[in-house]
């Protein structure tokens, strides 16, 4: 059995991106709903990984 995990809204300092048209947002500011575009929601983008200094 598997549970599907909602959003718990949109979350500050957060970068989203939108699938569809390449849209990106910051959130500046959190709260209790989703971030959507396109007529979907949109994703929390990953960090990018810093190369290393060696």
């Amino acid at each position: 059995m598997t549970k599907e995990v909602k959003s718990a809204g949109s979350q500050l300092g957060k970068r989203y991106r939108c699938q569809v048209c390449g849209t990106e947002v910051l959130c500046v500011k959190g709260g209790p709903n989703t971030v959507t575009c396109c007529d979907q929601e949109v994703e929390i983008q990953q960090p990018k990984a810093i190369p290393s200094s060696d």
